[in-house]
């Protein structure tokens, strides 16, 4: 079953209106027909609203609500991705496969050993190019809501963004240097206490990994610093790890 998303001004009592570019998708490219179902989200409440295709226009498709799903697929808690800005096209693969595995939003952050530097003009077209993709990946995915795509931060206003959050974790390659390092046996003992509900921060430093300093700021605003194992990941592969353990220990 295709879905789509719309705003919520879109959804009436009865029925729901799909515009937009999706209109041409419908019509042209993937050819729905009247009667044929689909599942549309509002990308903000979480529910999945089944309709029947109804009619099909030029400018739009009427579809008639047939019932509303609240269970959702959606999981139990909020996670924040604080991704260390990477090089490349690296960013996109993040964030498609973050927003797959149920990411709640993602926030770029230039820290110390970023590579790429972006100014306002280029921020504002990546931060639009990168929300697109990640309506995609919720559309393909069959999310609820499409994960937000915030401005990139400083490490500083990432920290101060973060701090107030249930749980706060920061994989850190050299954890075992740190004084009282938990190993990974403290990374399963956290993961294991994550209960829903919760709002949960991950930072991911960028290829070069975070400095020391950076470290020692988050520790100091109560950050975990946190091992992922032996072997040292890209900044590619660090969040989705980490994001699968907590959709492991959270999804019913």
């Amino acid at each position: 079953m295709y879905h789509f998303f719309v705003e919520p001004s879109q959804i009436y009592d009865t029925r729901v209106i799909i515009t937009g570019s999706d209109v041409n998708n419908i019509k042209n490219v993937i050819r729905l027909k009247p009667g044929d179902e689909v599942s549309i989200s509002n990308g903000t409440d979480g529910k999945d609203y089944r309709c029947g295709i109804e009619e099909i226009t030029e400018a739009q498709v009427v579809c008639r609500l047939r019932f509303v799903r609240e269970d959702g697929v959606e999981l139990p808690s909020k996670v924040f991705l604080f991704q260390g800005l990477p090089k490349g096209d690296k960013m996109e693969f993040i964030i498609q496969k973050m927003a797959e595995l149920g990411v709640y939003e993602i926030i770029p952050v230039a820290m110390k050993r970023c590579v790429v530097k972006l100014d306002d003009r280029k921020a504002k077209s990546k931060i639009a190019r990168w929300q697109g993709i990640s309506e995609a990946a919720a559309k393909q995915s069959k999310r609820a809501i499409v994960p937000k795509i915030s401005d990139v931060m400083t490490y500083r206003q990432a920290l101060e963004y973060a701090k107030d959050m249930d749980v706060k974790l920061v994989p850190y390659e050299l954890e075992g240097i740190l004084d009282n390092p938990a190993g990974m046996a403290g990374t399963r003992k956290i993961m294991e206490s994550l209960k829903p509900g919760q709002t949960i921060a991950v930072f991911i430093g960028p290829e070069g990994g975070f400095e020391e300093q950076e470290i020692n700021e988050a520790v100091a605003l109560g950050m975990q610093p946190v091992t992922l194992g032996k072997r040292i990941l890209r900044t590619e592969t660090a969040g989705m790890t980490v994001m699968s353990w907590i959709m492991y220990q959270l999804e019913e």
